[in-house]
């Protein structure tokens, strides 16, 4: 009882003293410090809880969605730079009447956990829900509005159910197989990657180890079924700001202009164990004519007969002792080895048909492959048989029809390989019983839940290969005995549908409600980092396309708007004859040239991504200890676009720290003045010219700076000029007499105006602000609706420019800004195309850019941020013609 009596005290103490810093008269008059910020912060912690999602209002739903996050138990500076602007928007967008959901969760599974497990002797799940905690807790202390009642975890079996569950769907579409493949091998993680998880030097995207090829049997989703969709999909008009992204993923996936097709290989007596051999070509039309086939030296192919029998001959092309079956015809076609033959950029394997082909006809003719006609006699023989669009068609339908391909795609994509040789993983629902050969888990026992194993051992063997009473099973169709899938699926499977759960997350009869889905997606603004623009875009893109086959969501893109962060950048230095990293500390600034202090030897310095291993990187916690949360947000969204890489250097901090300075002085003087108005102001300065000029003066900064604010919030996404924006208005508020100051009512709505612009960067700060503001006496805009004196700064209304206020006709010739004309905003808002047209073609200027040409197009568009654009095409009218209308 002693000790809850003195906590209980205390804390009265505190918040006494916190009310007593903040909201007396004689507290403003101190400057601003980092103690008074973090008393703010401690008094506003608990006040800034977001609004919860309502399913059921009418307001119009906005879905912010930032990349969530892998917990490896410390936020670093790209984590608080991501979900700084994540929360940004989310305030930003309910400021304005949106309904947002903003939720977050936890890219829980994966090798990063497992290998701190087995270094530390614990279990994976313990490792992974501390880490969560602690970035919990962090994620909070940065003040983001997330709605923790839709958190989620991979690791969890409640989510990992319905990823198995979509893994089942995928199967029983066709879209799941498991062959023998040459795979990517990791030798330092110990398990196998996709290619896409492989970099342009051959090394692992995790390790950085130098990847190995080895033959496995693996499983593997038929992605390049969806090519043609996800290729198509990327000019969807849904699509707004994806820039470069779109251009990442085209080249990821590649012009989809052939088709491919599995052919069986066989010995000539028996088929190989389910092997077969995947053909791309562009001429799927003359698929009936093929004599041959060749793959390329080194290939899958040619290391499984290698293997076999290494006495094969050698030569510029060697013929294997197995042979395709063409799905077509059912003849039998030989294999060769070669080089001799150019293979589609990406591919292995060349479809040979010496009807259409010179280079095929030369090669058949030196394997002696029997040849049935020309090229060219083919080629007229078909085009007088059917239009070749026709052919392709055909062929490609009844290879759907079979199941062995038809789909459009390109030479270099490949299918997803999903197996992985480790423990941390959902598991892959998959039994193999003697009898019946593998099998799908059915939908009633899922989830395959992953059996807890005290202790891991070593990379080198998957732990469930160990677990054997989980190993252990019934076969689900003839109920013998059977043994689990030991391999795990790839984290990408578990990451490329969250988006979906979150809408859903407390489900427990399907992953989400078809319902809700359609109600809420696509997501509006989707928040990450230029890395996932191939990886996780292209599977994330891909699970919604086949989710939209099955009719489970309504959009074939699941992301409308893409808001691409760069990495935040450390200075390193590094010592120019080994390579070593070292700390700042070690080295000599002060001289004309970098040295190390210790040896003399010379120092590089660069820009590159944080990193512990090079010494540049900033602790968030120390950043938010020494400058407070708001400061912290403020200083990461400043002086760069979002989109560019953050350059993290001191230098740049006191922009931000005087301005939060200069608005803390400005709400003092904004106090001082109100509060003790009859003896600072006299009444009859209101009457006066200059006053009405300054008033003026408020009444236009407020605007302008209100209009380029909100551009940047909703259009450029240019945050760091929506704050350059913010100190312009700052600027102009501490430029007036306090005789404005205290009498104004413009100058009061542009202060209110400039710390609601402030509140989505800088809660706490911006609520301390406000209510020094709202608490102030002698107010002047009672009667107005755009203030709620009652509510808190984040229950505001965003403030709109005001419709007597001037705005901007921009008028291009030919792409050409020629002219910009102001007409108050309640006119440009009822602007039409007609009106637009004719108030371009009255001003001088336009006149002279379209005199003696005609006007070719015209168009017109209202933009959302205050600003109309009309756009003029001509072209040249030659002298002759010219004449004729003067002659008319």
């Amino acid at each position: 009882m002693k000790r809850s009596y003195s906590c209980n005290l205390l804390n009265n103490v505190l918040n006494n003293t916190i009310r007593r810093c903040t909201h007396n008269v004689g507290m403003w008059d101190e400057d601003l410090s980092s103690s008074i910020k973090h008393e703010i912060e401690r008094k506003w912690k608990n006040r800034l809880k977001a609004p919860t999602f309502d399913d059921d209002t009418q307001k119009p739903k906005f879905y912010v969605l930032s990349m969530f996050p892998y917990p490896s138990g410390q936020l670093h500076m790209g984590h608080v730079r991501v979900y700084t602007i994540s929360d940004t928007m989310a305030r930003f967008y309910r400021m304005n009447g949106k309904n947002v959901i903003h939720p977050m969760g936890w890219d829980a599974f994966g090798l990063p956990a497992e290998n701190a497990a087995i270094e530390r002797g614990i279990e994976p799940s313990v490792w992974t829900k501390q880490n969560i905690a602690h970035m919990k807790e962090q994620l909070q202390k940065l003040g983001c509005s997330f709605e923790w009642d839709r958190e989620l975890a991979t690791c969890d079996p409640e989510y990992y159910h319905w990823t198995q569950y979509l893994f089942l769907r995928m199967y029983e579409e066709g879209l799941v197989y498991r062959k023998e493949a040459l795979v990517n091998w990791d030798p330092v993680d110990q398990t196998v990657l996709a290619d896409e998880q492989v970099d342009d030097n051959g090394c692992s995207w995790r390790s950085g180890a130098k990847v190995e090829k080895k033959m496995l049997k693996q499983w593997f989703i038929r992605t390049t079924r969806f090519s043609k969709s996800l290729w198509d999909g990327l000019s969807d008009p849904l699509l707004k700001n994806w820039k470069d992204i779109i251009n990442l993923q085209k080249h990821w996936i590649g012009e989809c202009d052939g088709s491919r097709f599995e052919f069986e290989v066989e010995d000539g007596s028996s088929p190989m164990t389910k092997q077969t051999l995947t053909v791309f070509t562009r001429n799927p039309e003359h698929i009936h004519n093929a004599s041959f086939l060749t793959v390329a030296p080194g290939s899958i192919l040619d290391r499984v007969m290698y293997d076999c029998d290494s006495t094969l001959e050698t030569g510029p092309f060697r013929r294997l002792p197995v042979r395709a079956k063409n799905p077509f015809t059912g003849e039998f076609i030989p294999i060769y080895v070669t080089d001799q033959l150019e293979y589609d950029s990406g591919a292995d394997c060349h479809l040979g048909v010496p009807e259409i082909s010179e280079s095929d006809r030369l090669f058949a003719a030196a394997a002696n492959i029997p040849i049935s006609s020309s090229p060219e006699e083919d080629g007229k023989q078909l085009h007088c048989i059917e239009d070749v669009s026709v052919a392709r068609e055909r062929v490609n339908s009844m290879a759907r029809e079979l199941g062995i391909g038809g789909y459009p795609c390109s030479a270099k994509l490949r299918d997803w390989l999903i197996s992985r040789q480790r423990y941390w993983g959902t598991p892959i629902p998959i039994v193999y019983c003697e009898s019946c050969g593998p099998q799908p888990v059915s939908y009633s026992e899922l989830p395959v839940v992953l059996p807890k194993i005290d202790k891991l051992s070593s990379r080198g063997r998957s732990a469930l290969l160990e677990a054997t009473d989980w190993l252990k099973t019934k076969c689900p169709k003839c109920h013998g005995e059977a043994t689990r899938e030991t391999d795990t699926m790839d984290t990408f499977v578990d990451s490329s549908w969250y988006f979906l759960r979150y809408l859903d997350p407390h489900n427990k009869q399907m992953p989400f409600s078809k319902k809700k889905v359609e109600k809420f997606l696509p997501v509006d603004l989707y928040i990450g980092g230029k890395e996932h623009a191939v990886l996780h875009m292209y599977y994330a893109r891909f699970f919604n396309h086949f989710l939209h086959s099955i009719g489970l969501v309504p959009y074939k893109e699941p992301f409308q708007q893409l808001l691409v962060q760069g990495m935040v950048m450390g200075r390193s230095y590094r010592v120019k004859g080994t390579g070593l990293y070292i700390p700042k500390e070690e080295v000599d600034l002060t001289g004309p040239k970098l040295i190390e202090k210790k040896t003399g030897q010379p120092v590089v310095a660069a820009w590159e991504k944080m990193s512990k291993s090079k010494h540049n990187g900033v602790d968030p916690e120390t950043m938010m200890q020494d400058y407070g949360t708001d400061t912290t947000r403020l200083l990461i969204l400043a002086d760069v676009a979002p989109t560019s890489h953050r350059n993290w250097n001191s230098d740049t901090f006191p922009g931000i720290l005087k301005w939060q300075h200069r608005l803390w002085l400005t709400m003092r003087s904004f106090i001082n003045i109100r509060s003790k108005l009859e003896s600072t102001v006299s009444s009859s300065a209101a009457n006066t010219p200059e006053f009405k000029k300054h008033e003026d003066y408020m009444f236009d900064s407020r605007n302008y700076y209100l209009k380029g604010a909100t551009f940047n919030y909703t259009t450029a996404f240019q945050l760091s000029v929506a704050i350059s924006k913010m100190q312009g208005l700052t600027n102009s508020l501490r430029k007036v007499p306090p005789e404005v100051i205290g009498l104004g009512p413009q100058f009061e709505r542009a202060l209110a105006c400039q710390i609601i612009l402030l509140a989505p960067m800088a809660p706490h700060f911006a609520s301390e602000l406000w209510s020094g503001f709202v608490s102030a006496p002698n107010r002047l805009n009672t009667s107005s609706a755009e203030i709620k004196w009652d509510e808190d700064v984040l229950q505001q209304m965003w403030p709109q420019v005001d419709m007597h206020y001037c705005l901007e006709l921009v008028c291009t010739i030919n792409g050409v800004e020629q002219k910009s004309i102001r007409i108050p905003r309640h006119q440009l808002e009822n602007l039409t195309h007609d009106d637009a047209l004719e108030l371009a073609l009255s001003h001088s200027n336009v006149q002279r850019y379209t005199s003696g040409r005609k006007i070719v197009n015209t168009s017109f568009r209202l933009q959302p941020s205050y600003e109309a654009i009309i756009n003029i095409t001509t072209e040249k009218i030659d002298k002759k013609k010219r004449q004729q209308v003067q002659d008319g």
